[in-house]
């Protein structure tokens, strides 16, 4: 049994299957094909030819464009058909031909796309990916799966990230990048392969970071990337200098963390 509000508004061209929820004010245009178990919160918007499938929760006033589909099967090889799950966090916007799937039941079973994202034409988020809050991904932007991206990373078009990477808050990736390593917050990463070439100073400026700050963390890149020790013992070393600067902080515990994949750097990719 179909569980449409009565502010809905449905084109009588496609298709809401018994068990789907629709919630109040949502607005579903031709040709879309919205699943038994998918769940429009209020104010939901797909705009025309556009699949939600699969055990979907899509949050408050996003916007889908046509020919998105959303909550698709994981591309994986290992996927055993269990049921797992897509949330999509509130104020996204996919464009045409976004692609968003479901976890797998070995990678934790749900991928998770935050609030406020911009996700534009023809951009890809595989299975069992985590995705923060105010992220832009560019036309062509692949994610494999298991990726993780913080808040308000800026990712070029035609980019793609490896399996398992993780993106820090705030970095940003430049267009046509191979990103292979993790990236560290506030990290500006290009080419490919993909080589840190510094900080997304701009980036820091335009959030509101104030230039004392962003020195900090500029002085805290250098030690960490040019001292003469490892990376990771470099960071350990500077820590009790830096206790006071959150953004320092975030850098330095993002490093000491636990991955599945090497630490982009200025010298990683070089020949």
């Amino acid at each position: 049994m179909k569980m449409i509000a009565a502010s809905a508004k449905i084109h009588p061209l496609s298709v809401i299957e018994d068990g789907a929820v629709v919630g109040e004010n949502v607005v579903v245009g031709p040709f879309c094909h919205v699943g038994p178990k998918v769940v429009l919160h209020e104010g939901v918007e797909l705009l025309t030819h556009v699949v939600v499938t699969g055990r979907t929760v899509i949050g408050r006033g996003t916007r889908i464009f046509a020919n998105a589909v959303i909550g698709g099967d994981p591309q994986s090889l290992h996927h055993d058909g269990a049921e797992t799950t897509l949330t999509v966090g509130e104020m996204c916007t996919f464009r045409e031909g976004v692609t968003i799937n479901t976890g797998t039941t070995e990678g934790g079973g749900k991928t998770v796309v935050g609030n406020h994202n911009l996700l534009l034409a023809n951009s890809h988020v595989a299975h069992d990916c985590i995705l923060g809050d105010h992220i832009v991904m560019s036309n062509n932007v692949m994610l494999a799966g298991h990726v993780k991206v913080e808040d308000r990373v800026i990712l070029g078009g035609g980019s793609a990230v490896h399996q398992f990477t993780r993106i820090g808050r705030q970095a940003f990736i430049g267009g046509l990048s191979a990103v292979s390593y993790d990236v560290i917050p506030y990290g500006m990463l290009n080419g490919n392969p993909g080589i840190l070439g510094g900080l997304n100073v701009v980036g820091m400026a335009r959030a509101g970071m104030e230039k004392p700050a962003i020195h900090e963390v500029r002085r805290a890149f250098k030690q960490i990337f040019e001292g003469e020790g490892s990376v990771r013992a470099n960071a350990a070393a500077i820590r009790d200098d830096y206790t006071g600067s959150v953004a320092v902080m975030q850098i330095l515990d993002f490093i000491s963390a636990e991955s599945d994949r090497a630490l982009s750097s200025p010298n990683r990719g070089k020949g």
